[in-house]
């Protein structure tokens, strides 16, 4: 749990980050090309090359291709479509989709979480009620790209590494990054821009940041927290972001927003939330019974 915290208060800043100083300014994937190149480099020295089954080293590299290398690619260019406040409030999704990931896991299927989900849509129209445009849907829906990879790829290390209990996690995580680097790379040389693959030292100096602290210690920490505690755990602690992230951006850098509309928005996606909750505590009494 402490694991998670700490990684929550890590990541807050890291949406204000991107959207103020790099995205439409540095091509999204170069920075995530970046990103993910510097936390390779970072567990590369602690990678255990030798006695690991190669089912393991498989299973993470496939892992961290769909957790950080598709996901980064969703959550980059969500920022060319959306404030920094709607991507973080959209991010509320990830528990939602932690759960049904899990079910899918078990082969199970839930219908009533499908009316949560649509009380969280709901609340992300209001948001965005006078706005609604092709941006803000294409926005919205690279937000869940986002949301739904970054829910499998924990739910998968969570399942694969309680396989593996007696293997240290620091010694094959490198492999976690490893996956995401072929996908981010080939990412970049297909759809970069060149001419925005040129950062400022101040750029850089964020880039180094959310490559070796966010990304490098900040997955390796989430993925073993993940592996520490139960799925609704770490569905809730999925939604700690989010107003940890509004409050960085809000407050921090004063971003005007309509607070309005935000706030019944917010309700709306928190009473969403509330409502799953009430589903899950169905479920679980009915197979109790």
């Amino acid at each position: 749990m402490n694991y998670l915290v700490a990684v929550t208060l890590i990541w807050a800043f890291s949406f204000s980050l991107i959207g103020e100083f790099l995205a439409g300014r540095v091509d999204s994937y170069f920075a995530v090309m970046i990103r993910v190149l510097l936390a390779s480099l970072v567990f590369l020295p602690f990678t255990q090359f030798r006695s690991i089954p190669i089912k393991l080293k498989a299973a993470l590299m496939g892992i961290g291709a769909v957790q950080i290398g598709i996901m980064y690619l969703f959550f980059y260019n969500s920022f060319l479509f959306l404030t920094v406040p709607e991507v973080v409030l959209f991010t509320i999704f990830t528990p939602l989709y932690v759960t049904i990931i899990y079910d899918a896991f078990k082969k199970e299927f839930k219908p009533l979480y499908l009316i949560s989900t649509g009380v969280a849509v709901l609340g992300a129209y209001i948001i965005r009620y006078h706005e609604v445009n092709s941006g803000f849907i294409i926005g919205f829906l690279l937000v869940q790209g986002a949301n739904f990879t970054f829910a499998l790829g924990q739910s998968a290390y969570k399942k694969v590494m309680e396989s593996y209990k007696n293997i240290k996690q620091r010694s094959v995580f490198g492999y976690f990054h490893f996956g995401a680097l072929p996908v981010v790379i080939v990412a970049f040389l297909l759809f970069g821009d060149a001419q925005k693959a040129h950062p400022s030292l101040l750029q850089w100096s964020i880039l180094m940041w959310l490559g070796i602290v966010a990304s490098g210690v900040g997955y390796f920490l989430w993925n073993k927290g993940a592996c520490m505690v139960d799925s609704g755990v770490l569905a809730i602690m999925n939604n700690a972001l989010v107003p940890a992230g509004l409050i960085v951006n809000l407050f921090i850098w004063g971003k005007p927003t309509n607070l309005m509309l935000l706030t019944l928005g917010s309700i709306v996606i928190g009473f969403s939330l509330w409502l799953h909750n009430f589903f899950m505590q169905r479920y679980q009494q009915k197979s109790s019974l």
